[in-house]
């Protein structure tokens, strides 16, 4: 395993690594892992803006379950926890995606933080898109449908940061969307870090550790 620093310029090693992957011509699937608030898709935007139209950015939140149907499972309060995702249906999306039809334009859900709602057929992958660059909390975890996701990537890089950062970086985040203070803050402490403890078991798989 790898540890690379995302200090690093643009054109370091973990780009390289990349590259070397793109050299074998076929369509390269990199999964970017880790914690709520760890960076991922700030890594994801900057590799996207890197290898620019050869590339695209293909989110795990697409998947989350509608609100209504959170209040319906009684799971609203655990958003963001393993079963409030449609996991099959993002595994039969990277299955299509792993073999790509040279006619078919594959559609992908998005996840509007506006709204905290999925978003159908949001994001069109053109067949011919070399580089996609799959984010999310899950990718590791070795559990239901989501184990399987670690054979339909070529790479997977775990993106680590300090906790408190990752935390600060959270209630930022809730507060921006509406919470209070004190909202932010218990949302943190008893959703989002009991999903990043399980999301750190699946570190030592990581192919890369990404230093934030």
């Amino acid at each position: 395993m790898r540890v690379v620093n995302a200090m690093m310029s643009i054109d370091s090693i973990y780009l390289q690594r990349i590259e070397a992957l793109l050299a074998s011509g076929r369509r390269v699937l990199l999964g970017l892992v880790g914690a709520p608030g760890a960076g991922k898709s700030t890594l994801a935007q900057a590799l996207h803006a890197h290898f620019g139209a050869i590339s695209q950015v293909v989110p795990m939140d697409g998947f989350h379950l509608a609100q209504a149907e959170l209040e319906r499972l009684g799971r609203a309060h655990r958003k963001g926890a393993p079963d409030t995702f449609d996991s099959a249906g993002y595994v039969a999306l990277l299955a299509r995606l792993r073999q790509p039809h040279s006619d078919e334009v594959v559609y992908a859900p998005d996840f509007r933080r506006d709204l905290e709602e999925p978003i159908a057929g949001a994001i069109a992958i053109d067949a011919q898109t070399q580089l996609l660059i799959c984010e999310g909390n899950y990718l590791l975890l070795d559990e239901g449908h989501w184990s399987k996701i670690p054979a339909l990537l070529d790479e997977v890089w775990y993106v680590d940061v300090p906790d408190d950062l990752r935390q600060a970086r959270l209630v930022a985040r809730h507060r921006q969307f509406g919470r209070s203070q004190e909202a932010a803050e218990a949302w943190v402490q008893t959703t989002d870090e009991p999903n990043a403890r399980r999301i750190a078991q699946g570190k030592s798989k990581a192919d890369v550790i990404f230093k934030g």
